[in-house]
């Protein structure tokens, strides 16, 4: 039997790993995708608005020549500390059910079955995105993910939202030849943007290389046109892609079927912020999984310390 099961195999979950190593506690880290998979999924050309030593893990230093890193810097940073400390890790194996015994729990995966002692649930929010809720949203050129830039070129983009992914992606297509409009709900550009971004976009909008509507929203799409409701009124675009950068989500059904009791409004997982030990005892979170619909409260700088947080209310039980 296990120590620790920990499901999710992202920075936060390898923290946790690495933390267990390190106090002689046996566990696996199991992740349904590849190695660090939110992160592979963040469009290429990103750059983190932390510096580097604050997304180090484990206490291996993180060393990139820029300030900010990349998402490939991070990608082969992760990689390197997971393979170097030998993490006992499983990829593309997805557990399907965490089931409380006398003392201890069963895992089921896809491929296997474990018990464990404690479970560690570091799941992010990636995986699941915040749908518009509107006609069209289904069809094909609807992306709420996006990789790269040049796909775009000559093409009509709509942007829906304000927050970093949609600036990039508005910024980065328009420098690639696209025609951008951004769909804005509030009335101006999210304060959280970089702030070495943020300038160019409201210049970009000034100037009218983007066209950008706020205090509005997206109320339905077709195939070669969309219609956004403004201040104005209705108005009908022509239009090739939306981009739906309207944010991602935990999966709550799954928190849920753990037995989580989640709160009514942001869905927030109930947890001890101490030990961040959750209403099933012997079951803990850590990450940005426990700010339920809040995902700016918690990334990788600020919640790095959940790991030994956990490791050291195990010991201190065990």
């Amino acid at each position: 039997m296990l120590d620790i099961f920990i499901i999710g195999g992202g920075p936060i979950g390898l923290t946790c790993g690495l933390a267990a190593q390190k106090a002689g506690l046996s566990f696996v880290i199991v992740e349904k995708g590849t190695l660090v998979n939110s992160l592979y999924n963040y469009p290429a050309t990103m750059t983190f608005f932390s510096t580097s030593e604050k997304l180090e893990i484990g206490g291996v230093p993180f060393v990139t020549v820029h300030n900010k890193p990349t998402r490939n810097d991070a990608l082969e940073y992760y990689r390197r500390v997971a393979l170097s400390n030998n993490l006992p890790i499983h990829l593309f194996e997805e557990v399907t059910e965490v089931k409380p015994e006398d003392g201890y729990y069963t895992i089921t995966t896809k491929k296997a079955t474990y018990q464990a002692k404690k479970v560690i649930l570091s799941t992010g929010f990636y995986d699941i995105a915040v749908n518009l809720d509107i006609p069209g949203e289904n069809l094909p050129k609807v992306k709420h993910y996006y990789q790269d830039p040049h796909f775009y070129t000559l093409q009509k983009v709509v942007v829906v939202g304000s927050s970093n992914s949609a600036i990039d992606v508005a910024l980065e297509t328009y420098r690639k030849g696209a025609e951008v409009t951004l769909v804005i709900r509030g009335s101006e550009v999210s304060n959280r943007v970089k702030y070495w971004v943020r300038p160019d976009i409201i210049n970009r909008i000034k100037e009218g290389s983007i066209k950008a509507y706020f205090n509005s929203n997206l109320e339905a799409i077709r195939e070669n046109e969309v219609d956004i409701k403004t201040p104005e009124g209705l108005i009908t675009i022509p239009n090739d892609f939306v981009m739906a950068m309207t944010g991602y989500k935990p999966n709550f059904e799954f928190l849920k079927k753990l037995g989580i009791i989640l709160s009514e409004d942001k869905f927030i997982p109930q947890y001890n912020p101490e030990t961040m030990e959750t209403n099933m005892p012997g079951l803990y979170l850590a990450g940005v999984v426990c700010g339920g619909l809040d995902t700016h409260l918690w990334f990788i700088e600020n919640s790095r310390v959940h790991a030994d947080m956990i490791i050291d209310d195990i010991l201190r039980k065990k």
